[in-house]
């Protein structure tokens, strides 16, 4: 199978539409609608069940959506991972949500900048649960992942630590002068409903609470009464002034990992690894 027929049937099954499919790819509609016929012929399967007025997919069309979206992915992963690597000064490009693990990767950053092979790292701070996709794609070759929020499937990781979880809430409200709390009183204040998290495709799910976009405007949506957030402890050294952090008794820990793709044979990430372990 090419990858040209791969992304063929992909920008199909997506779409369900040949003719949408074809101004996506940019080509004509009838060598599309050929080339979708040809790769059915030899895998010996249907694909797309046509009519003149919609496509659907088969069941053999489903299975092979989903393993050609990875691959395709893979390999775009591959071809950012190789120019990278063939750019002399090129580093290693360690992934973290932005307001997360500020202590520790600052901790591994000092650290590892004393090795004697340590080579420079690039921290890119992305927004809430976009690092496994951006380690996954190759955009990065190193991340921190916070469990059980990030899903570490298909990547090798190492444990760095497991804490416990506390409510942010705006100063003054009159859990504050609490010694803690339970899970269910934390994520049912009046007029605090708990924030919206994207979730997969960038889509926010129904309910009361504000979306939230980035680790700044949830600490501000806080600060303004609009919001409460269950957080890792450690976002302690990182509260605003006006919040009060109180321990949620019952909450799930949560266990910090660094991850990077099984495939990695990088020595800079080796080195970097080994160095949070450390920590």
């Amino acid at each position: 199978m090419e990858t040209r027929e791969l992304r063929y049937f992909v920008a199909v099954a997506q779409e369900l539409h040949f003719g949408r499919a074809a101004e996506r790819l940019g080509i004509a509609q009838p060598p599309l609608s050929r080339a979708i016929s040809r790769l059915e012929r030899r895998l010996g399967a249907v694909l797309l069940e046509r009519t003149s007025r919609s496509v659907a997919l088969t069941e053999a069309g489903a299975v092979l959506l989903r393993e050609g979206v990875a691959a395709l992915d893979a390999i775009e992963a591959a071809e950012r991972r190789v120019r990278r690597a063939a750019t002399p000064e090129a580093g290693v490009v360690l992934v973290t949500k932005a307001g997360a693990s500020g202590e520790l990767l600052a901790k591994l950053l000092h650290a590892y900048a004393a090795e004697p092979a340590a080579v420079a790292v690039e921290v890119l701070l992305c927004g809430i649960g976009e690092q496994g996709a951006i380690l996954r794609d190759g955009r990065a070759d190193v991340a921190l992942l916070h469990r059980p929020f990030d899903t570490t499937a298909g990547l090798d990781v190492e444990e760095l630590g497991t804490e416990g979880q506390v409510v942010a809430l705006p100063g003054g409200h009159p859990l504050t002068g609490r010694t803690d709390v339970t899970m269910a009183e934390a994520t049912a204040l009046p007029g605090l409903p708990m924030p919206r998290w994207p979730g997969a495709g960038g889509r926010y799910p129904d309910g009361p609470g504000p979306e939230v976009h980035d680790h700044t405007q949830l600490m501000q949506l806080v600060a303004l009464g609009r919001t409460a957030v269950v957080l890792p402890d450690s976002c302690r050294a990182q509260l605003r002034e006006d919040l009060v952090a109180v321990p949620v008794v019952d909450a799930p820990p949560v266990t910090t990992v660094i991850a990077w793709p099984p495939h990695s044979r990088s020595r800079a990430v080796a080195d970097l690894v080994r160095t949070a372990t450390r920590l």
